[in-house]
C-alpha cells in the first residue's frame, strides 16, 4: 500500500523511511565519523584561516572536552556560548556533548538585559565568549554584570582570542588544560550519557515577553541533522557553505550535524553573514551546497559582483527560516546552479525541521510548498477547536515525534501551552496540506489579517507583489482600521535605482487579486526590521506603521 493510497482525507501524515532513527549520543556518533573520515577535510573557517581534517577536529574536540572538566563542571551543567561563527563555536558544540554538558546558545545580538536574563534562567556555570561583535563589547557587558553581582551562578568566563582579561580564562588555555585523568573521565562518561539527555538550550526570540529556552536532546538534533542531510543526498564528497548563524538550529543542526552525519565538509565564509564573503567561499572552496534565509539569497543575487563568481560547483542547499518568494527560488535554481535546492520548514522547538521538499520534486512543488513530512515525524493541521481539518483547508500546523523538544527550560506552564497532552507541538503557523501531503505555510496565526470578516493571508499578497518588476522584496502586515477592524499594509523594498508610487502598485493589483487584499497603505522602505537570523520582525513593522500613520487614535476612537 503506498503512502498516497493510505493517506486519509484529513490533514494528517507521517514520514516513513527504511532508514532508522539513530540511537546514539552525539559524542559516540562523532567518534565514528572521525574514524571513518580521519584524513578528509572536516572544517574550513575562512576568516580564521582554519582548515582541519576530521582527525584534527576529533583531537581538538577531545582536548577541549577534557579541559572543560578541569573547571569542575559536572554532567548536566550549562555552558553558554556567546560568539559569532568561529571554529571555537564548533569545538564547543561537540566537546560539551562529549562531556555531558548542556550548551546554551546565546544570540550574538543580545545586549546586557537579555544576556543577564538568559544566563540566570538556565543557571549557566560557564560562559565562552568572543571579545566583541560589531558595536557590542561582550567583555565589558559581562565584566559589568559580574561586578554588579548579577550573574550569581556563573563561575567561569572563557574568552576567545590571544589577549588576556583579568578574571577570565583563555579558550586556548582551557582547551589544553586537560590531562590523562580528564581524558580518561571523558572515555568513562561516554557509555553513561544517554541519547535522551538534554544537550542544548536555544532561546526562542519571543516577540512578546521573555525568550523561552527550548531544551533539546542528542536524539532530537542528531536525528534531525541526519534526515535533513539525507533529504539533500549529502555524501562525504559534499562541501556545505554555512553563512547562517551557528547559535541557531539552521547552523548548528542542519549545518554542522547534517555534515557530521554524512562526513561532509563544513565551510564558514565569515563570522556573520556577508554576501560577498559567501560568494567567494562557494567559488573558491567549490562548495556543493549552500544554506540561507531568503534575504541572504536576495543579497547575493543582487550583489554587483555576482556575475564574477563561478558557482557551478553548487548542486543543492536549503532556503528556510522565512517564506521563500517564488521568483527568488527560480533565480537561485537558474543563476546559482542550485537545481536541487530544497525548502525546509520548522522551528527551534522541533529541532528544527518538520517538512522538506525533495531534491527531485517538480519545480512547482518546490516553489509553492515546504515539502512533505520528514521520516519518523507526524504532522496534522487543526482548527481553533483542535479538530483535524480536511485536506486543502487552512489551520494550525502541529507536529509530533522524536523532534519535539523536551520542553522549555524551567517553565512548565509555557511548555504546556506549546505541547499538548498527546505530545503535539502547536507551532502557531497557519498551513494547508494537499492530497499528496505537501504542506504550504500560509502565515502566522498572529499575522493573519481579518478585514471585515475576510481572512487575509499576507503570504498570498506578498507572492503576488513579487511579480512586479520594480519590487525586490515585500512584506505585508495588518494594521488597525476603524471600519474593517484591520487594513492591509505593504512594506516594499524596490530594486536599486527604481522609484514607484502607491497608485502604480495598486493599479498592478487591480483585477488581479480580490479588492479586499489590495493594500490600503503602502510604505516604500530601504530595509525591513529583522532579527540576526534574517527573520523579518512584522510586529516591529506594525508598531512603526501604527505610530507613523497615527492609527492608534483610530483604534480607540
Amino acid at each position: 500500500m503506498t503512502k498516497a493510497q493510505a493517506a486519509p482525507k484529513i490533514s494528517y501524515d507521517h514520514g516513513v523511511s527504511e532508514k532508522k532513527l539513530i540511537g546514539e549520543t552525539i559524542g559516540a556518533f562523532f567518534d565514528r565519523t572521525v574514524e571513518a573520515h580521519r584524513d578528509r577535510e572536516a572544517l574550513v573557517v575562512r576568516h580564521q584561516n582554519v582548515r582541519w581534517s576530521w582527525g584534527e577536529l576529533g583531537r581538538r574536540v577531545d582536548e577541549l572536552a577534557a579541559g572543560l572538566l578541569t573547571l569542575g563542571l559536572e554532567r548536566g551543567d550549562r555552558v553558554g556560548i556567546w560568539s559569532p561563527n568561529t571554529s571555537e563555536w564548533t569545538l564547543a558544540q561537540f566537546a560539551t556533548a562529549k562531556a555531558g554538558l548542556v550548551l546554551v546558545n546565546v544570540n550574538p545580538a543580545y545586549r546586557r538585559a537579555e544576556l543577564e536574563y538568559a544566563m540566570n534562567k538556565v543557571e549557566c556555570r560557564a560562559l565562552i565568549l568572543a571579545p566583541a561583535l560589531k558595536t557590542s563589547n561582550y567583555l565589558e557587558i559581562v565584566e559589568d554584570l559580574v561586578k554588579d553581582g548579577k550573574l550569581p551562578h556563573l563561575k567561569h568566563v572563557i574568552r576567545l582570542g590571544k589577549e588576556k582579561t583579568p578574571g577570565m580564562l583563555n579558550f586556548d588555555d582551557v582547551a589544553t588544560a586537560g590531562g590523562n585523568a580528564e581524558k580518561a573521565r571523558i572515555a568513562e562518561l561516554a557509555p553513561l550519557l544517554q541519547f535522551d539527555d538534554a544537550i542544548n538550550i536555544q532561546f526562542t526570540s519571543g516577540t512578546t515577553g521573555f525568550p523561552k529556552g527550548a531544551t533539546l536532546s542528542h536524539h532530537n538534533i542528531l536525528n534531525n541533522g541526519y534526515f535533513v542531510g539525507e533529504g539533500l543526498k549529502l555524501t562525504p564528497e559534499d562541501r556545505l557553505c554555512i553563512p547562517v548563524p551557528l547559535y541557531h538550529c539552521f547552523g548548528m543542526v542542519m549545518g554542522n550535524l547534517g555534515c557530521l552525519t554524512h562526513g561532509s565538509t563544513m565551510v564558514y565564509p565569515s563570522e556573520a553573514f556577508d554576501p560577498l564573503a559567501t560568494l567567494q567561499a562557494v567559488a573558491e572552496e567549490r562548495c556543493t551546497a549552500l544554506y540561507g534565509v531568503p534575504t541572504m539569497f536576495i543579497a547575493q543575487l543582487d550583489h554587483p559582483d555576482f556575475a564574477k563568481f563561478d558557482l557551478k560547483s553548487l548542486r543543492t542547499g536549503i532556503m528556510a527560516g522565512a517564506p521563500c518568494p517564488i521568483e527568488v527560488m527560480k533565480k537561485v535554481q537558474s543563476h546559482m546552479h542550485m537545481g536541487e535546492v530544497t525548502i525546509a520548514y520548522g522551528m527551534t522547538e522541533t529541532s528544527p525541521v518538520s517538512t522538506q521538499c525533495a531534491t527531485d520534486d517538480p519545480v512547482e512543488r518546490r516553489v509553492s510548498t515546504v515539502g512533505q513530512v520528514l521520516p519518523h515525524i507526524e504532522i496534522k493541521i487543526v482548527d481553533t477547536e483542535g479538530r483535524t481539518v480536511p485536506r486543502g483547508e487552512t489551520g494550525e500546523f502541529c507536529t509530533r515525534g522524536y523532534s519535539v523538544m523536551k520542553g522549555y527550560w524551567n517553565d512548565e506552564a509555557k511548555t504546556k501551552e506549546a505541547v499538548d497532552e498527546a505530545g503535539w507541538m502547536h507551532t502557531g503557523d497557519l498551513a494547508t496540506m494537499d492530497e499528496q501531503g505537501y504542506v504550504n505555510i500560509v502565515g502566522r496565526l498572529k499575522d493573519m489579517i481579518i478585514r471585515g470578516g475576510e481572512n487575509v493571508y499576507p503570504r498570498e499578497i506578498e507572492e503576488f507583489l513579487y511579480r512586479h518588476p520594480k519590487v525586490q522584496d515585500v512584506q505585508v502586515i495588518g494594521v488597525p482600521d476603524l471600519r474593517y477592524g484591520e487594513a492591509v499594509c505593504a512594506w516594499i523594498k524596490l530594486h536599486a535605482g527604481q522609484t514607484a508610487t502607491d497608485e502604480e502598485i495598486r493599479a498592478f493589483c487591480q483585477g488581479q487579486i480580490a479588492h479586499y487584499k489590495i493594500p490600503r497603505y503602502i510604505e516604500f522602505v530601504p530595509e525591513f526590521p529583522m532579527t540576526i537570523t534574517g527573520k523579518i520582525q512584522k510586529f516591529v513593522m506594525r508598531e512603526q506603521t501604527i505610530e507613523k500613520l497615527g492609527l492608534k487614535a483610530q483604534k480607540t476612537a
